[in-house]
């Protein structure tokens, strides 16, 4: 087992890709943190979304 270090030299290699994902839609980047900021339109469909599925 001491050969097969693949697993620990790509621990910290991401698996996802959130800025490339279809629901991404992004508008903005803020400059620091590089997170994303999705447009009016994904924040209002995401507000009904929830508002549906509460119980």
């Amino acid at each position: 087992m001491a050969e097969n270090r693949y697993k620990e030299e790509c621990m910290g290699t991401p698996i996802e890709k959130h800025d490339t994902a279809a629901w991404a839609n992004i508008e903005s980047v803020k400059k620091v943190s590089k997170v994303t900021r999705p447009s009016e339109l994904q924040t209002e469909n995401a507000k009904e979304y929830v508002d549906t599925n509460e119980k």
